[in-house]
């Protein structure tokens, strides 16, 4: 709760009350100019930062791991993104912060360790939660069951004349 009233209350003041007394020393004109640069150059930033973080996690992915060090990235990138798009130089400092890939980087892999984040291990009823790790490629689930990757695609040749007839029907109905 104290979070949040931080968060809520107190930054938004310590924003405006920054902004006016650097627009008394420098000028409206300048501090408006400066808030608006750093949401610019923020985004720019932004984007390499996220295209980078996006090429990480698909090799990882390629290579059988799960990228939760990057999916974590990810996050931060986002809440980094918006916090640059606020106006104000306490928020735009935090932002930078995150954008930083040598601070960024120990955050996310902090957050990956400490088990904050879990992940949804299957779908449906019976769906189970396990963590992320950054390392190994095989995963298992705390549940002990096996997950198995493949495609599947469905041949009549193999359905019951009477699924064949009805598929068909389907079939004529959607042309």
């Amino acid at each position: 709760m104290r979070f949040l009233f931080i968060f809520f209350i107190a930054v938004p003041l310590g924003e405006m009350l920054l902004l006016v007394e650097v627009s008394d020393r420098i000028g409206f004109l300048t501090t408006l100019g400066m808030v608006v640069a750093t949401a610019v150059i923020g985004v720019q930033i932004l984007k390499r930062q996220g295209f980078a973080t996006l090429t990480r996690a698909n090799q990882k992915l390629q290579s059988g791991q799960i990228p939760a060090q990057e999916i974590v990235e990810g996050m931060l990138l986002a809440a980094a993104g918006a916090l640059l798009l606020t106006p104000g130089f306490i928020t735009d400092t935090i932002g930078f912060v995150l954008l930083t890939g040598p601070l960024r980087r120990p955050i996310a892999r902090s957050v990956v360790r400490s088990g904050m984040v879990k992940a949804m291990g299957g779908a449906g009823p019976g769906a189970s939660f396990g963590q992320w790790s950054s390392g190994g490629g095989r995963q298992e689930r705390q549940d002990g069951s096996n997950v198995y990757e493949g495609d599947y695609h469905e041949e009549s040749a193999f359905l019951p004349e009477s699924e064949q007839n009805s598929s068909d029907d389907l079939g004529k109905k959607n042309q």
